[in-house]
């Protein structure tokens, strides 16, 4: 939440206090906080609700606090058991960002469009990089999304006729297109990047029909497809052998198809040699994202033969992005956008009353104990999955 949206809240809501806690590393100053009217603290404990971004360490839990931040902990990822079960222990209500959605299920605050600027940015970083051909600056050294993109404007004329295969057309997809388009690659049909070559540039953003296909050789159905998953099997191979770069921005569905496998990216006709996995499951869909990499060290290499990481250098190694905080690298326009949606969403559902459901659908955690809705979850916290 920006110092700004911080300042306007108060405003509108008199019994309403916000407060920052302490940081020197947050892209918001404490004097910008200050100067709007915002306290700025170093003990949070007085707090009736504490919002955060990324996973709060289990020793700094305080008990009994309702808690907004990204837990990870929804798709059963093991890495993060053990937070679960210590918010349970510590009687913490839990909404996770990923949890606050309408009515419908579309999701209402996200990262995901800043992702996907700066996912697509790293992705021409990384193959100027691997080719040699050029080096554009780190996102994070740049001002906001309009510079990156005179970056990338910049790299086009060095860019040789490649093809870029974009997965996913959520709000990551929509950001990564974006950048693809004000840098000035051109946007063809999938049918043709899988058959037709081009003198310059291309790339095509696909969505869930064209890289999974149903076992039973049926008409692909997306209702089906996202009820089913188990029903379908992988289709990505047939872009793995005329792309040279893969951005994976799509959201992987529990017990959907694995998109990019050890075997395509070890077969002998596989073509991509960089791949900038957005989405980073860790040994997930994308089989080359052996762990996420940081904004510090962002590429690392991936070698197809032994399926583990090596030096990108080498010729036969593809190279990987995989940074997992990417909306980090534009923080300012990423906490803005994000503010944004809380503001008109969260907070009237905290100060006015859940009229719409908001939260009672987002919480997981109550009372020490998992809510109906996430029950799914039990197995993971007793450790039996």
């Amino acid at each position: 939440m920006t110092p700004e949206q911080a300042k306007e809240l108060m405003k509108k809501y008199p019994g309403l206090e916000i407060v920052a806690e302490s940081s020197d590393i947050r892209a918001f100053s404490d004097d910008e906080y200050r100067e709007a009217g915002v306290e700025v603290v170093d003990d949070v404990s007085d707090a009736d609700v504490l919002l955060g971004v990324k996973e709060v360490p289990i020793d700094a839990l305080i008990p009994g606090k309702k808690y907004f931040f990204f837990s990870h902990t929804i798709k059963k990822q093991p890495y993060n058991r053990d937070l679960l079960r210590a918010i349970l222990d510590k009687n913490i209500e839990l909404y996770d960002h990923e949890t606050i959605t309408d009515k419908n299920g579309n999701r209402l605050v996200a990262f995901g469009y800043y992702a996907g600027i700066v996912g697509a940015y790293n992705t021409i970083r990384t193959y100027g990089l691997k080719s040699g051909l050029f080096n554009l600056p780190k996102a994070i050294e740049l001002k906001d999304k309009k510079a990156l993109i005179e970056e990338l404007k910049k790299v086009k004329p060095l860019l040789p006729p490649v093809k870029i295969v974009l997965t996913g057309k959520g709000r990551v997809g929509r950001g990564a297109k974006e950048m693809l388009d004000a840098m000035g690659i051109r946007e063809v049909s999938p049918g043709d990047f899988l058959t037709k070559t081009y003198d310059e540039p291309v790339y095509t953003n696909i969505d869930v029909d064209w890289y999974n296909k149903h076992k039973e050789g049926k008409p692909f159905d997306f209702q089906e497809f996202f009820k089913h998953p188990e029903r379908f099997e992988g289709d990505f191979d047939k872009f793995t052998k005329v792309a040279d770069i893969y951005i994976a921005g799509h959201f992987y569905g529990q017990g959907a198809p694995y998109i990019f496998t050890k075997e395509a990216a070890a077969a002998p006709d596989n073509k991509i040699k960089v791949v900038g996995d957005i989405s980073c499951d860790l040994n997930g869909p994308v089989a080359t994202t052996v762990r996420a990499s940081t904004i510090a060290d962002p590429v690392y290499g991936y070698d197809p033969k032994t399926g583990r990481e090596t030096d990108y250098h080498n010729p036969g190694a593809i190279a990987v992005m995989a940074v997992d905080n990417l909306p980090n690298e534009i923080a300012r326009d990423a906490s803005e956008g994000f503010g944004e949606n809380f503001v008109k969403y969260v907070i009237p559902a905290l100060v006015e009353g859940d009229k719409e459901g908001i939260l009672e659908r987002a919480k997981i955690t109550e009372n020490g104990r998992l809510t109906e809705r996430f029950k799914y979850l039990q197995d993971y916290v007793d450790g039996k999955e």
